[in-house]
């Protein structure tokens, strides 16, 4: 599943093809993508004008001349691409091979712009994506934004809200900081290197990085410090592409070359101070990767 530096990487990608860009259609060539498309997606959204590009946590937000905003997630599979009408092929190499079957183009905007006419296509063979549509003023109470907590990105995240979140709880720390109503967008790759940087464990009861007066203790001022590092340096690096997210030039992402722990199982410690090996357990399901000695 694409994490927020993915998908902040896809809308910096997008940006200069679809800001200030008029739709001139929204073709769709099937009825649902994970779910159906809202009623009318295409009639509300053909003729708008694109005033602006937005991600919250996962999520890419298109905001619309119309008051409306359109609301798109990736799932496991999906991308975005942009193509001049005159050409065929896309910019850049291609690490991994991407399926350029037509039956996995499944919405196409037509746009008229500045730069003369351009799709963005959007492809997602496994379809676990969606869209939908509502107006900006009720985004707030979108059921997937509701209880959503601060972004890890600028100062909206800090140790003293992080503490009120984890105080009391006996949650091991990998599962509070996947817990979207903590922090959005953060997943399972910028958890445990985050967690690496810090020096914490991921077994580390929750509860634990507080004090008995409800303060953040200096672990929790280290562990937001490297979440903002971390989340910073992979959208500097374009993300990571795991799998099967590519950016929208048809390029991979280059952070999963720094990866310190993160599938490393049974590798030395990049810590230079220390060691110890990478190890890999699984907590709620989910691969967690650590080094033992060094992360307490």
């Amino acid at each position: 599943m694409p994490e927020l530096p993915e998908v902040e990487t896809v809308r910096r990608g997008l940006a200069p093809a679809m800001e200030g860009a008029r739709i001139g259609r929204l073709e769709l060539r099937r009825a649902d993508l994970r779910f159906p498309f809202p009623p009318g997606f295409a009639e509300r959204v053909s003729g708008t004008r694109i005033v602006g590009l937005g991600r919250r946590a996962k999520y890419l937000l298109i905001d619309l001349d119309s008051g409306e905003t359109v609301v798109a997630h990736l799932g496991m599979s999906g991308s975005f691409r942009v193509e001049q009408e005159s050409e065929s092929e896309l910019p850049g190499a291609f690490h991994h091979t991407r399926s350029k079957d037509e039956k996995h183009d499944h919405v196409v905007f037509h746009l008229e712009g500045a730069e003369g006419a351009i799709r963005v296509i959007y492809n997602d063979p496994r379809r676990f994506g969606f869209m939908d549509i509502l107006p900006r003023v009720d985004l707030d109470n979108y059921p997937a934004f509701r209880q959503l907590g601060p972004e890890p990105v600028g100062n909206t995240l800090d140790a003293e809200g992080l503490a009120v979140r984890f105080a009391g709880r006996s949650q091991p720390l990998k599962a509070a900081l996947l817990d979207q109503s903590n922090i959005a967008g953060l997943g399972n790759i910028y958890v445990c290197e985050a967690l690496w940087r810090a020096g914490l464990s991921p077994r580390k009861p929750a509860g634990t990085m507080v004090t008995p007066t409800g303060k953040p203790k200096k672990e929790l001022v280290r562990l937001v410090e490297a979440i903002r590092t971390v989340i910073a340096d992979a959208i500097a690096a374009g993300g990571s592409s795991l799998r099967d997210h590519i950016r929208t030039d048809g390029t991979l992402g280059y952070f999963q070359h720094t990866f310190r722990v993160y599938d490393r199982e049974g590798h030395a410690c990049a810590n230079p101070e220390c060691n110890g090996t990478v190890a890999r357990i699984v907590q709620s399901g989910r691969s967690t990767f650590y080094c033992s000695r060094c992360q307490k």
